[in-house]
């Protein structure tokens, strides 16, 4: 088996995109005739620091000294629970902030309680109580380097806390497999762990996706709050074809589940998409949402009040060097026909050669918040985070913008070392919003930090 280190930069290094010539970009009047919105950022939290040492990759003997892998979830009363990974423990920790920014526990909460395994790249679900004096229910899912005999290391782990993430659940496995799950394939020597997604939908079901190494994609529910999960269903992936990679999981209102993915081995990739409208006992015969030249990689699905289905990913133009943008696309018909794609990440710049690895969220207003890492130098390691938002549905965005405290390469490069498939935004009803990064310099630290703000929108005077 090849190093996580040998694994994970090549990938890294091809995380870089341009757009084909095809798409659309917002053009200035349509910024000009939507309305302003604007995000006040509230002061930085340094949720944990560490040391930044990595020795060589010996599965789970591997000596590694820093922290990182952070995922966030805010709930309707401005909580934010965060979980990230100290790899000197080798566990998942927790910590829940009050509206306030204040932690709520004195020492972070160890949820994966797994210290001789490594434990890797949380997605978390955090509840919004009915009742004031009510804590939170915490969902997370996360990947462990379990070895069971195949070619790769990996599991996917499930825990839940019904106190506000004071006690968690004893982790149970949902994958049970030797295929390496977790891992999102992009070569046979290269990919990203991380290749997950978990949320739950509005009459309390969970449902999780994953891929494999070996290259399937595979569904999950929970009826029951997470204390049991259906046995996985196959969703794409078989041996022949190309292998899954990157799902991310919506649901709409009316129950019906979507999901989308990116394929490996396969240098001009499209985004294939499939729905459930009998809440995952089916699935509709996958389809690509873009048929194009360039390669597709980590899409993100979020459904609005409306029922629309939005959708962002990167996207880069032929050849392995080119440099990626960010692409935006929705669905508001009944047979989910996407529309044409927009670049929404803006032109490259001294400081922005590349960018990749999209989040979106959606307000209870509608607005759209997409972020995305930036890259310096397309052949690296992501150094920034930018943002843009839209206030009316999808229909234009702001220009991007940097990520207050990011972009200076001061603190190292950003993102998990053992993937860029991620969640580190989260968005309330009201605006509120929650985003995690970590950041690492070779021999001098390793930080995460919560970055939280609230959205406002302002109507031009002369719109």
């Amino acid at each position: 088996m090849r190093s996580l280190l040998h694994s994970v930069l090549p990938t890294t290094s091809l995380a870089v995109l341009v757009l084909a010539t095809s798409c659309v970009t917002a053009s200035a009047d349509d910024r000009e005739n939507d309305q302003s919105v604007q995000v006040s950022w509230q002061p930085t939290i340094e949720v944990d620091t560490g040391n930044a040492t990595r020795g060589p990759w010996r599965m789970n003997e591997s000596e590694w000294d820093f922290i990182d892998d952070p995922t966030v979830a805010i709930n309707d009363q401005n909580e934010i629970g965060v979980a990230w990974v100290d790899h000197v423990k080798q566990d998942l920790l927790f910590q829940r902030y009050d509206a306030d920014g204040e932690p709520v526990f004195d020492d972070p909460v160890n949820v994966s309680r797994s210290s001789s395994i490594f434990s890797w790249l949380p997605r978390i679900v955090m509840t919004s109580p009915e009742d004031d004096d009510a804590k939170p229910h915490v969902y997370l899912l996360w990947q462990e380097i379990v070895f069971s005999g195949g070619s790769h290391g990996g599991e996917i782990f499930f825990a839940r806390s019904h106190d506000g993430g004071e006690t968690f659940s004893e982790p149970i496995n949902l994958s049970n497999t030797t295929a390496g799950a977790g891992k999102g394939r992009h070569t046979a020597r290269s990919w990203h762990n991380g290749s997950y997604d978990l949320v739950r939908a509005d009459d309390g079901t969970l449902y999780a996706a994953w891929t494999e190494y070996e290259g399937n994609l595979w569904f999950s529910r929970s009826t029951d709050g997470g204390e049991s999960f259906s046995d996985p269903t196959h969703l794409a992936g078989e041996r022949g074809t190309n292998p899954a990679r990157g799902p991310s999981v919506a649901v709409g209102q009316d129950g019906t589940i979507y999901v989308a993915w990116t394929v490996g081995e396969d240098d001009q990739a499209d985004i294939h998409f499939t729905r459930s409208t009998d809440r995952g006992d089916s699935f509709d015969e996958s389809r690509v949402v873009h048929l194009r030249s360039g390669h597709a990689d980590a899409p993100k699905l979020g459904i609005d009040g409306d029922n629309v289905l939005h959708l962002v990913y990167g996207e880069r133009d032929d050849g392995r060097n080119g440099r990626y943008r960010i692409i935006y696309s929705r669905a508001s018909d009944e047979s989910r026909t996407f529309s044409e794609p927009r670049i929404v990440s803006g032109a490259f710049s001294r400081n922005m050669d590349s960018a990749n690895f999209p989040m979106l969220r959606i307000d209870g207003d509608d607005r759209l918040i997409i972020t995305w890492e930036t890259y310096q130098n397309r052949r690296g390691r992501p150094t920034g985070t930018s943002f843009a938002i839209s206030a009316n549905g999808g229909e234009s965005f702001s220009d991007p913008q940097p990520l207050p405290g990011t972009g200076d390469g001061e603190d190292g490069f950003h993102g998990s070392q053992q993937g860029l498939l991620m969640s580190k935004l989260a968005v309330n009803q009201s605006g509120h919003l929650a985003f995690v990064n970590s950041t690492y310099r070779q021999n001098q630290a390793s930080r995460v930090r919560l970055f939280r703000g609230v959205l406002s929108q302002e109507r031009d005077d002369d719109s």
